[in-house]
C-alpha cells in the first residue's frame, strides 16, 4: 500500500496500521516542538490517529496524506496550547478571587472573634466604670461633661476611666495589635 492509494475513501485496519507505523514517531515530534511536553505531544498525535480510525475515511485531499496529517497534527496542537492559556488565565482569575474572598471571610470571623470578646470584656466591667467608659469613648463625651452628667467629680470619672482601661487591656491582651491598627485607621481618617 503507498500514500497514493489512501488520498481519499474508506481504508480496513491493515492500512490504517500501516499509515500509524509510517507517521506516528514524526508526528510525534513535530507536535513535541510545539508542546515542549513528551506526554501531550503524544496525546495530541494518538488523539489525530484515534479520530481517523473513527470515521475510517480520509476527507478528500488535495495533498499528500502525510501533509494532511502535519497540518491536522499543527492544529491539534495550537488548539491545545490555546485551552491551555485559558484554563490558566481561569484558574489564575478563580484563584485571586478565591484568596480575595478567603481574606475577607477570615478577617470578618476575626472582627467577630474581637466583638464578642470586647463585649464579653465590657460586661466584666463593675457597672460605674462601664457607664464611664460607654460615655466616654461611644458617646464621646469629655470628662467635664460626664462628671456633670452622672454628678461626680472629674477625678473620679478619670479613675473609672484608668480602671476601666486597665481591665481592658487584660482582657483584650491578645488582640491589642489588631486594635492598634484599628484605631490607627480610624484616627487617620
Amino acid at each position: 500500500m503507498n500514500e497514493k492509494q489512501l488520498t481519499a475513501g474508506l481504508f480496513g485496519e491493515v492500512e490504517f496500521e500501516t499509515l500509524f507505523k509510517a507517521h506516528f514517531k514524526e508526528l510525534h515530534a513535530y507536535a513535541f516542538s510545539f508542546l515542549k511536553d513528551w506526554d501531550k505531544a503524544e496525546e495530541v498525535v494518538q488523539g489525530l490517529f484515534l479520530k481517523l480510525w473513527e470515521k475510517r475515511e480520509l476527507p478528500e485531499m488535495h495533498t499528500s496524506i502525510r501533509s494532511y496529517l502535519y497540518k491536522a497534527a499543527y492544529h491539534d496542537c495550537l488548539n491545545l496550547i490555546r485551552r491551555e492559556k485559558v484554563h490558566q488565565q481561569y484558574q489564575s482569575r478563580t484563584a485571586f478571587a478565591m484568596k480575595d474572598e478567603s481574606d475577607n471571610a477570615a478577617n470578618t470571623i476575626y472582627l467577630r472573634d474581637v466583638q464578642s470578646k470586647l463585649s464579653a470584656a465590657l460586661n466584666k466591667l463593675p457597672e460605674k466604670c462601664r457607664t464611664v467608659f460607654h460615655l466616654s469613648r461611644f458617646e464621646e463625651l469629655k470628662y467635664r461633661q460626664i462628671a456633670d452628667e452622672l454628678g461626680i467629680s472629674i477625678k473620679t470619672v478619670e479613675t473609672q476611666m484608668g480602671k476601666a482601661l486597665k481591665i481592658l487591656r487584660g482582657e483584650m491582651r491578645e488582640f491589642l495589635p489588631l486594635i492598634a491598627v484599628l484605631l490607627l485607621k480610624i484616627f487617620r481618617s
